[in-house]
């Protein structure tokens, strides 16, 4: 068993969080806490503690690991006292404002015997996994380019801000999903084009982005907008033999948003025929296939489990260190091209 408190009862720690950590029969959530209790957005999680005095979660030997579910500012300031009291900690992304500060916790961690690590769930998504096999299933043949889509059409959004902020930029904010994925998948790029702006202009909040990672065969690109009102498909992947495309993306927000939560729901974000992707493809024989791939099931609770066997079972981190720090300084790096 594996107990955790969350520092954070906002969005984050409710909506993407404890929907799949309260999923587990091995996890147990002792405590929340929260700067101001009066405020009652969320319904009160039966059987756990809240409380407005941080020291009551920090100081609590039962409670091995801290969730941190807080706005990124506040981050390293979060963790590192969690480290301080002797907790593992698992952090919402992006996982530090900085690389360097990013660098300094997983220092300050190993020399404590203990582990840090960023809350990276769309590597399981379902749109994502469901493309990976597709590719290892080999019918694309070499692969040559690969295109990620993350778009909205929320104009409202851009028009109504007016000012620039880095840290609550899309880049940092939605950018650091697919660009965690292209680091899982396929490996440190050999470099990176980056045109990140801001359509409405320098002072204006950063509304665009479009990076390509170069690899010695292939090409990856992660683009998305917030002025797309059709977006384009979440995955299009081009090998020498074919082509896979998926139309919509993963399922699981569009559920907790309905409140439909994975606890007793087998059917949880799962795909419907209508959502599943088309792998286009000539075969050994030159002979035309185009058909449709049921897609896999996306689970957000991996990821605790997986920090479940880093801290129960001692294996590796699934979300590396080294991940950590190029994403972090990708998105640093990137968000250079905007301006206030």
């Amino acid at each position: 068993m594996l107990t955790i408190g969350y520092i954070g009862n906002g969005k984050s720690t409710n909506r993407y969080h404890t929907p799949f950590s309260l999923n587990r029969e091995n996890i147990h959530v002792k405590t929340i806490y929260a700067r101001d209790l009066t405020k009652n957005e969320w319904d009160l999680i039966p059987e756990t503690h809240y409380t407005d005095d941080l020291s009551v979660l920090l100081n609590d030997k039962e409670i091995q690991v801290v969730v941190v579910c807080t706005h990124i500012e506040s981050h390293f300031t979060f963790a590192k006292l969690a480290l301080d009291h002797g907790k593992h900690v698992l952090v919402e992304k992006p996982f530090m404002q900085t690389k360097e500060e990013a660098a300094t916790l997983f220092q300050y961690a190993k020399e404590r015997n203990l582990h840090i690590q960023c809350y990276q769930n769309r590597r399981y998504d379902s749109d994502f996994l469901t493309t990976k096999k597709v590719i290892e299933s080999g019918k694309l043949g070499d692969l040559l380019e690969v295109e990620m889509h993350y778009d909205y059409f929320r104009p409202e959004i851009p028009l109504n801000t007016h000012s620039f902020s880095t840290f609550n930029s899309f880049l940092y904010g939605h950018g650091v999903h697919t660009i965690d994925q292209v680091i899982s998948y396929f490996g440190k790029p050999q470099n990176v084009h980056y045109d990140v702006r801001q359509l409405l202009g320098a002072g204006r909040m950063n509304d665009y982005f479009d990076l390509d990672f170069y690899y010695p065969s292939l090409k990856v690109s992660v683009k998305s907008s917030f002025f797309r009102i059709k977006s384009r498909p979440r995955f299009v992947v081009h090998g020498t033999k074919g082509m896979f495309i998926k139309e919509t993306e993963d399922r699981q927000e569009e559920h907790l948003k309905l409140f439909y939560l994975p606890k007793n729901h087998p059917d949880f974000g799962v795909d419907l025929p209508q959502h599943y992707g088309t792998l286009t493809y000539l075969d050994s024989d030159g002979r035309y296939h185009e058909e449709k791939v049921v897609s896999e099931k996306g689970d957000y609770a991996n990821i605790y489990d997986d920090f479940y066997e880093v801290i129960v079972n001692g294996k590796e981190k699934a979300i590396k260190d080294e991940e950590t720090l190029l994403a972090m300084e990708i998105l640093e790096t990137g968000i250079k091209g905007c301006h206030e």
